[in-house]
């Protein structure tokens, strides 16, 4: 394996296998650890490569990820999202705004990982032992300086955003700001009623389940989703976490998009909770003329913010 489009060839031909065996592959590559899956137990759906900084949980995080969708033949590089829990830190905004989804782009329901944006995607053509890539958009065959040329691309821009500076954890009291904001979810679900909220929303609750927490959509789950007590318009609400003010926005514009489609919802709004004033969060809150902004404080009091 001394280039990168042997050991894809390798990952390949092994996924058409049952063997599920990955001590043979590096651990490391462009100084990202490097974690190969083709299943636990059984064969996997959806094999998969994934390339992550070493502060990133590949439950937990998000990294570049080759998926392979066999019975598509197609090979997805993809801005990976973990979907076992939301990650702490998202893509930026131009990316959620701009790639497409997996499920998007197939343009119908995927097994695993819908939810992850599209960098580049290849058709797989075998032929014996040999592997062939093919530019899904241009029908041009990647070359193994095209493969390269895709892998460093994006793994450079991720390391650029893991290396971004936190707006919150950049103090103690922060730190503990961002503890807080981590349990301020299930604080918001399990005293509903004695929220601002539950005045003119009512919690989703379907057969006996509870469905607003971490409402499952296939571009990620929404934090929280609401219904109007007399319209039925929905709302979506999303804590700021670990991540920038853009990424908050562009999260919450994107779950309202899918909102707004998916549920025939025109009327749709969203509300982001932040544990401090942000110039940067208001500026982008005014080009919305449906979406609020509240501040919390530590004891879980929720006061809205205003001009």
């Amino acid at each position: 394996m001394q280039n990168w489009k042997n050991i894809l060839d390798v990952f390949i031909l092994q996924a058409q296998t049952k063997d599920l065996k990955t001590a043979s592959y590096p651990k490391e590559w462009a100084e990202l650890t490097m974690k190969v899956s083709f299943g636990m137990g059984s064969p996997a759906r959806i094999p998969w490569i994934g390339l992550k900084s070493q502060d990133q949980e590949v439950s937990r995080g998000i990294y570049p990820v080759y998926l392979y969708y066999k019975d598509l033949q197609t090979l997805i590089l993809a801005y990976g999202i973990s979907e076992t829990e939301e990650p702490l830190q998202s893509w930026p905004a131009e990316i959620l705004n701009s790639a497409e989804t997996v499920t998007t782009y197939f343009k119908q329901e995927v097994p695993r990982y819908g939810g992850s944006f599209v960098f580049k995607s290849y058709k797989i053509r075998i032929t014996g032992q040999e592997v062939s890539y093919v530019y899904s958009d241009t029908e041009k065959e990647a070359t193994k300086t095209d493969l390269a040329s895709d892998l460093s691309t994006i793994t450079e821009y991720y390391k650029k955003i893991i290396l971004l500076p936190s707006e919150t954890v950049v103090s103690k009291s922060n730190q503990g700001l961002f503890y807080m904001e981590k349990q301020l979810e299930d604080f918001i679900i399990h005293n509903w009623d004695s929220t601002e909220f539950s005045k003119k929303y009512d919690l989703i609750i379907e057969n006996g389940e509870l469905l607003s927490q971490q409402f499952k959509t296939d571009v990620g789950p929404i934090d929280i989703l609401a219904r109007n007590k007399k319209t039925g318009s929905y709302l979506v609400i999303e804590l700021k976490k670990n991540q920038t003010s853009d990424d908050t926005v562009g999260q919450l514009a994107r779950y309202m998009g899918w909102v707004k489609k998916h549920k025939a919802d025109e009327d749709v709004s969203g509300i982001i909770i932040a544990g401090q004033y942000d110039e940067r969060l208001d500026y982008a809150r005014t080009m919305f003329r449906n979406v609020e902004v509240y501040i919390y404080q530590v004891d879980f009091r929720l006061n809205q913010f205003r001009e």
